[in-house]
């Protein structure tokens, strides 16, 4: 019989995005190999209470502050592993102590696509593509507002660091809808920035996107993922969040959190709802419902990888 595992793991990032990784000794299973710091759940701990123990005892830290984020399942040779990683903010007030290589060969801090140490543990590669996801996400609503002002709006927020567009634009007519997203991905990849195309795999594909992102009712008629980089939906019970991860997503996007003007009358559920509804989730979840970048703390203290906006997004 397979042996059965839990660890806890942790996502130490800095302000700009880099990560820690720690490489296993000689003497471990998988010598060598990179690792996010972490350990195994004994007996009577919860996964949070293992990770700040575990984070003492390796890295010689106190933590306060360790936000859920995803949990992942991997089949070992040795084991079935059952990981729960855990964000933790590089700041001052939410851990203290020196960091410290006590049972790790070396420690590397790491940029999201640009990893410069190898080989990493298996487990760990839809992680690394998970940090790759920017904390913000930009909904257009250029037929509202009206598309020069898009445009205008998505040039300012792009030099502000906006790096996640969704073009979302079910009002428009189709051409002036091609056209529009050609030119806001033409725009964001100028600023190193991704765009995605709400709707139809087939035309994001068309139109030479980063990413789909797909409406609940188009995920619910879904069987297998489709063959782009990234893929994304909309969601709004747990039913469906684990649709999208059974189909091995990207993320999802889920809500409203709070009272939106883009969906008057809708309930928002709350950030409890929230977290309810995304705890032990496999994919990364952004919040989205009338969210602003004040938000963006409650957000991950809630299991969120980060937020989705309309009119936040633009300043307006």
């Amino acid at each position: 019989m397979v042996k059965q595992v839990a660890v806890a793991a942790a996502i130490i990032t800095r302000t700009d995005g880099s990560f820690l990784l720690g490489q296993r000794a000689a003497d471990t299973v998988y010598p060598g190999y990179w690792e996010f710091p972490g350990g195994k759940v004994e007996a009577g701990e919860t996964p949070r209470q293992a990770l700040v123990r575990e984070l003492s005892e390796e890295l010689g830290i106190v933590v306060d502050a360790a936000w859920p984020w995803l949990m992942r399942e991997h089949h070992y040779e040795h084991a079935h592993v059952r990981l729960y990683f855990f964000e933790v903010p590089y700041l001052p007030d939410e851990w203290h102590g020196e960091l410290q290589a006590h049972v790790h060969a070396a420690m590397a801090w790491q940029q999201p696509g640009r990893l410069e140490v190898g080989p990493m543990l298996p487990a760990n590669g839809p992680i690394l593509k998970a940090l790759n996801l920017p904390r913000v996400m930009a909904v257009t609503h250029a037929s509202e507002i009206g598309i020069d002002q898009q445009l205008a709006a998505l040039d300012h927020a792009l030099v502000q660091g906006v790096r996640c567009v969704q073009v979302r634009e079910p009002d428009m007519q189709v051409a002036q809808r091609d056209a529009f997203a050609r030119e806001v991905s033409q725009r964001c990849h100028a600023h190193g920035a991704m765009a995605f195309f709400n709707g139809d795999p087939v035309d994001a594909a068309r139109l030479g996107m980063d990413g789909v992102h797909l409406p609940a009712a188009q995920l619910a008629g879904l069987t297998e993922r489709p063959s782009l980089e990234w893929v994304g939906a909309s969601c709004h019970t747990r039913a469906e969040l684990e649709h999208a991860a059974r189909l091995g997503l990207d993320y999802a996007v889920l809500g409203a959190v709070k009272p939106t003007a883009s969906h008057p009358g809708q309930e928002a559920i709350g950030w409890q709802a929230f977290s309810d509804m995304t705890s032990d989730l496999s994919i990364p979840v952004m919040a989205i419902g009338g969210l602003a970048a004040a938000d963006m703390v409650e957000a991950r203290q809630a299991g969120a990888h980060g937020i989705a906006c309309i009119r936040a997004a633009w300043k307006e």
